[in-house]
Parts: structure tokens; C-alpha cells; sequence
């Protein structure tokens, strides 16, 4: 009796667990996709938005109070540089420390940290009494800046497959209003008020983040990496309210659960009860390897540099740093070529002169961005992320070319607009492409640490190229200009493949077979 009643119970679970089996299941992309960009997905972009525009701010203000820090501390040319080059420092140290935290700890708790740090040492720059706390408060701030790419990560999880493109250089024109409304601020405050107020209003942006911040939502895709299904769940079913859709019939599952799925329809029948069974008991064996959503942060590093990923890291890192190096090089050589004439001649008073109408030209110059981001959200989905880098980073080598000879100043000023038009394109396209080709697991180290890379070509920048344009080399400058830009859009086209249309993995073994497709 009782042991007739124990073979009933066991082929009652097995039953059971074959209807479950075959009730519907859904991944969050496909949820995504169902539901479409709505309501929600705007309440996100406005929150990362905001912090795209903070972190141009701090960046844009290095051209500002650099100037006026030296006049009232007679500091020499290298101590003004190091202000803005203790800002990449911390930004190097930044971007890799704040991606480990949002791969291991979650996305909120990562932007919550850096914009802690970004607004709190941005604001107490503004009393920075002398020069050495000064330089401690914007190394600090640039820690937090660090953590950009933790906020595009996050963003760029809630966006559905078909539409990531468009709305990625949406959200990087949040960017260029940052420095454009920055280039304002500074016009306005910096001949009335002084630099301090500047360091103060420039600081607000960030702390806006802090005031929202217990309204944000925990990435879903992260949750479902973690095992969190329910959590997860519960976000995408408010998701779909906000947005007045419906989420796809059936179970959500992670990426590895569907690969299981996928694994059991493809073995025979007659193991499938042995299958249902082991997945009961826990047997570590029928999880993949590749579950590797708790990695510290050396081994989240190592990675990287896996065979899978080491290719796309290696190139990636190039990109960054050729990107970096030019659009921060030619934002400061907007000026230096205009001037660079009346310099080498000794005319000081010339130079003393522009320093007025310096707020003025960074406010325009700024509006090359939009061209840009225009150029990308037309290609990014149709020519697909390698096509619009290459060819923007060879149109940007075109546009350089005839500075490699002294050019009269208004076309000197046209070549270097439509330079910054392309070199803008392929910032915005790469911060595009960098968390498509990671998975989950280590989207925001990845991103972070290609970012990172970015800041030592900004660090390097003012002390190799600008300096040659001081020096009088102004040929010298274009030629390395030129080499850097032309080697990063080789190095566009040897990316291993195009993340076009495709869905975000998970795990490193899935981007596998995202690569080899």
C-alpha cells in the first residue's frame, strides 16, 4: 500500500514537472521587446540622462577654472595642467572600481556610490582654501565620474534589441547639453561670480541623482543573472503597467535557464526524467560553467582577457583610447590652432585678448556635437555600430588632413568643426557597441575598464599633442592626430562581429555563440 502510494507520488511530480516544462517561458529580451520603449523606459533615460549631463559639466569646467586658478595662486603651466589631469587619474581609478561594484553588487548600488562622491567633492571644490586640497577634491571628483559607464549599462538593459541604437544616441545627447549648458553657466557666472560659484552649480547635477535615486529600479536582466527571478519579475510587471502593455505568457527565465531549456529539447526522451530529476536534487552538473555571475574583481579582469573576449577587449581598448585622445585634443586645439599663429609669433597680447572670448567660442564650437549625434542615430541601425565608427573615424583622418599646413583661421575652424562632428559619431557609436559586445556578467568592468583606457588617451593628450601646438609643431601634431584616429578605424573593422539587432547575453559561454553565428 505504502509503497504503491510512493510510485503514485513520484510519477505525480514527474507529470507535474512535464507540465511545467511545457508552459511558455520568456527571457527578458523578449519581455522587452513585447512591451516596447514606453513611459518607463523615458523615466530611466531621464535619470541617466542626468548623469551623462553632470559628468560633462565637470569635464567642461577644466577648460574654465584652470585659467583663472593660476592667475590667483601664481601657479605655473604644469601645476594648471594637473588639475585637469588628477581628474582623468581618478576617472582611471573610477571606471574600473565602479564597474566591479555594479557587476557584483548591482547597477543602483554602483551609481549610487559615484554620484555621492561626484557631488560631495564637486560641491567642496568650491572652498578649496588652496591649491593642494583643490587638487585632492577634483581627483575625488573624478572617481565618481568614473562610474559613466555604470549608468549607459544600466540604461542600455531596459532598451528592447530593435530600438538600442537609436536610443543610445538619444541618451549621448544628453552629453552634449551637459557641455553645451556648461559652456553657458561659465559665460554667465565666471566674469561676475567667479570660479568657486561655477565649481558649486556644476556640482547640482549629481545631486539630483542622490534625490531620486530610492525611485530607480534595479536592472532586471542583472536580477535574472543573479537568480533573482522575482524581483525581477515584479519590475517588469510594473513595467508593462507604466507602459499599458502586457508581459509574454508563461515563466520569465535568466539566459542559463533557457539554455538549459534549449539542452533538454535537443536530448533524448527517454534521459529527459533523469534530466527533471538532477535540476530537483541541485546537481551542480547541469548548471553551465558559465554561470558566472558572482566573480570578484580580478577574476571579472581575467574575463576580459578570456579567449572568448579577448580580441574585443584588446581592440576596444584601442578605440577608447584613440577616442579620447582626439575629441579632447581637438577641443582643445579649437583654440590652440586659432591662436597658435599670434603665439608663435610672440604676440602675447593677442592671446592675453582671446582669453575674453574664450566662453563665447567653447559655446559654439559645442554645437559640432550635434551634427554628430544626428550622423549617428541615421547609421547606427541601418549601416549597423562597425560601418558608422569606421567610416566616421576615416571622414574625421579627411577632415585633418590639410591642417597638416597652415590653413587661414576660418577654415581652420570649419576643418576642426567637421572633425569634432565625426570624432563625436564615433564616441557616441562605440559607447553603443562597448556593453552589446560584454555579457551581464561583466558589462559595466568591461565597459568600465575600456573607459578607463579612454582616460589615459585624455591624460596623455594635453601633454603630447597639445604640446607640440605650443611648440610651434603644428605638423608634427596633426600627423599623430592623424595616425591615432586612422589606426582606431582599422581597428573598428577587426571587431570580431556586429551586435546590430542582436540581444544582449548573459554569460560569457553565450556571447560564445553570439560571436561564432
Amino acid at each position: 500500500m505504502h509503497l504503491s502510494a510512493a510510485i503514485l507520488a513520484k510519477s505525480s511530480a514527474l507529470m507535474l514537472i512535464e507540465r511545467e516544462d511545457e508552459k511558455p517561458t520568456y527571457t527578458v529580451d523578449e519581455a522587452l521587446v513585447k512591451m516596447g520603449f514606453g513611459k518607463f523606459q523615458f523615466l530611466v533615460l531621464a535619470y541617466a540622462g542626468m548623469g551623462w549631463v553632470s559628468e560633462a559639466m565637470e569635464m567642461m569646467l577644466l577648460s574654465f577654472v584652470g585659467p583663472s586658478v593660476q592667475s590667483l595662486w601664481s601657479l605655473s603651466s604644469k601645476q594648471e595642467s594637473l588639475i585637469t589631469s588628477v581628474v582623468f587619474a581618478g576617472m582611471l581609478v573610477g571606471a574600473y572600481s565602479w564597474g566591479i561594484v555594479s557587476d557584483n553588487y548591482g547597477r543602483r548600488k554602483g551609481f549610487l556610490i559615484t554620484a555621492i562622491v561626484t557631488s560631495g567633492a564637486g560641491f567642496l571644490s568650491a572652498f578649496a582654501p588652496n591649491y593642494i586640497l583643490l587638487i585632492i577634491f577634483r581627483c575625488m571628483v573624478g572617481v565618481g565620474l568614473g562610474g559613466g559607464p555604470v549608468l549607459s549599462s544600466w540604461f542600455l538593459e531596459f532598451i528592447p534589441a530593435p530600438d538600442r541604437g537609436i536610443w543610445m544616441v538619444i541618451f549621448s545627447a544628453f552629453w552634449t547639453i551637459g557641455t553645451i549648458f556648461e559652456a553657458a553657466v561659465a559665460w554667465l557666472v565666471m566674469p561676475r561670480l567667479g570660479w568657486r560659484w561655477l565649481l558649486a552649480l556644476s556640482s547640482l547635477p549629481s545631486s539630483l541623482l542622490l534625490l531620486f535615486y530610492r525611485v530607480t529600479p534595479e536592472s532586471p536582466r542583472y536580477l535574472c543573472l543573479k537568480g533573482r527571478t522575482a524581483e525581477a519579475h515584479h519590475i517588469l510587471e510594473k513595467m508593462a503597467r507604466i507602459n499599458g502593455k502586457k508581459l509574454p505568457s508563461g515563466n520569465l527565465v535568466s539566459d542559463w535557464e533557457r539554455e538549459l531549456e534549449n539542452r533538454s529539447l535537443l536530448s533524448p526522451s527517454s534521459s529527459q526524467d533523469d534530466m527533471n530529476l538532477k535540476e530537483m536534487e541541485g546537481d551542480q552538473d547541469s548548471i553551465p560553467e558559465w554561470k558566472d555571475s558572482n566573480m570578484g574583481g580580478l577574476s571579472s579582469l581575467f574575463m576580459l582577457l578570456s579567449p572568448a573576449l579577448i580580441k574585443s577587449t584588446l581592440l576596444l581598448w584601442v578605440v577608447f583610447f584613440g577616442n579620447a585622445f582626439s575629441y579632447y585634443g581637438l577641443v582643445l586645439l579649437t583654440t590652440e590652432l586659432n591662436s597658435g599663429h599670434n603665439r608663435c609669433a610672440s604676440n602675447e597680447l593677442q592671446y592675453e585678448k582671446s582669453q575674453d572670448i574664450n566662453y563665447k567660442d567653447v559655446f559654439i564650437t559645442s554645437f559640432a556635437e550635434f551634427p554628430g549625434l544626428l550622423i549617428s542615430a541615421a547609421t547606427v541601425d541601418k549601416l549597423g555600430r562597425k560601418l558608422s565608427m569606421s567610416s566616421m573615424f576615416f571622414c574625421c583622418c579627411a577632415f585633418l588632413l590639410p591642417l597638416l599646413f597652415h590653413q587661414p583661421q576660418g577654415l581652420t575652424t570649419v576643418l576642426l568643426f567637421g572633425a569634432r562632428i565625426c570624432i563625436t559619431g564615433t564616441f557616441t557609436v562605440v559607447y553603443i557597441y562597448a556593453p552589446e559586445i560584454y555579457p551581464t556578467s561583466v558589462r559595466t568592468t568591461g565597459v568600465g575598464v575600456a573607459s578607463s583606457m579612454g582616460r589615459i588617451g585624455g591624460m596623455v593628450c594635453p601633454l603630447v599633442a597639445v604640446a607640440l601646438v605650443h611648440g610651434c609643431h603644428q605638423t608634427a601634431a596633426i600627423i599623430l592626430f592623424e595616425i591615432i584616429i586612422f589606426l582606431s578605424g582599422i581597428s573598428v573593422l577587426l571587431f570580431p562581429f556586429e551586435t546590430k539587432g542582436r540581444d544582449l547575453s548573459d554569460s560569457v559561454s553565450s556571447s560564445k555563440v553570439v560571436n561564432t553565428s
